[in-house]
C-alpha cells in the first residue's frame, strides 16, 4: 500500500492509499482527535471496502504527523482535508472516482463540514460518520447537530448505543445505525465494516 506525504497549507499530511483495480468509488477516512488510522473500526471498514471493490485512503492529519495531541481549530483541520482531497483528485490511481468522505469522531466532523462547504473538490457523493460526537459528554446543550444536518449528501452515522457523546436521530438523507458499545466502536467491528461497505456500494450515482 502506498504511503504518501501530502503538502497542505498547515503542514504535511500522510496518506495510506489502497487502490482497487477497476474501482468506481474511493472512501477517504480520517481518524479521531487523539486516535490513529489503525483504530479497530477504521481497519474493519478498510478491509470490508477493499473486499467490496472500493478503494480506500486513510488520512493522518498534519498535527498528528507532527506528534501533537492538541487538536487544532476546525478551520485548520478542514484546510488540510481539502488539500488531501484535491491531491487525490489529481492522482492517477484515484482521479475520476466517486469520493465518499468519512471519519471517526473528530474526523467525522471534518468529513461533514467539508462535504457541505462547497470548497472541497472532488465533492463527496456521501459521508460516513463513525461515532459522531453530537455533543461533549454531559453537555447536550452544546449540540453539533448542524454539522450533520447541513451536509447535503447522504450520510451514514454508526453510533455505539452507550456513546457518551450522544445519539443523533435519523432524518431524511441521514441513516443512523446503532451498534453495541461506546464511543470507541471496538465491538463487532467486522459487522460495522460490512455495514459501511454495503451502504457505500448502494449509494446512487451522482448526476452527470
Amino acid at each position: 500500500m502506498p504511503r504518501l506525504t501530502i503538502s497542505t497549507p498547515v503542514g504535511p499530511a500522510v496518506l495510506e492509499l489502497d487502490p482497487v483495480p477497476d474501482a468506481r468509488r474511493l472512501l477517504v477516512i480520517g481518524h479521531g482527535a487523539n486516535g490513529s488510522i489503525e483504530a479497530p473500526d477504521l481497519l474493519a471498514v478498510r478491509a470490508a471496502c477493499l473486499a467490496a471493490g472500493i478503494s480506500v485512503a486513510r488520512v493522518i492529519q498534519p498535527y498528528r504527523v507532527a506528534g501533537k495531541k492538541a487538536v487544532p481549530a476546525p478551520a485548520i483541520l478542514d484546510q488540510a482535508w481539502r488539500a488531501v482531497i484535491a491531491s487525490l483528485g489529481r492522482r492517477k490511481a484515484t482521479a475520476g472516482l466517486e469520493f465518499v468522505y468519512a471519519g471517526r469522531s473528530s474526523g467525522a466532523r471534518v468529513a461533514c463540514r467539508t462535504a457541505a462547504d462547497g470548497l472541497t473538490r472532488p465533492p463527496a457523493i456521501g459521508v460516513v460518520a463513525l461515532a459522531f460526537p453530537l455533543h461533549p459528554p454531559g453537555r447536550p446543550d452544546k449540540s453539533r447537530l448542524p454539522e450533520l444536518a447541513g451536509v447535503g449528501v447522504p450520510v451514514l452515522v454508526v453510533q455505539g448505543t452507550n456513546d457518551a457523546f450522544g445519539m443523533p436521530e435519523s432524518a431524511p438523507g441521514r441513516r443512523v445505525e446503532q451498534v453495541p458499545g461506546d464511543h470507541g466502536l471496538k465491538r463487532g467491528t467486522a459487522a460495522i465494516g460490512r455495514l459501511v461497505a454495503e451502504w457505500i456500494d448502494a449509494l446512487p450515482a451522482p448526476p452527470r
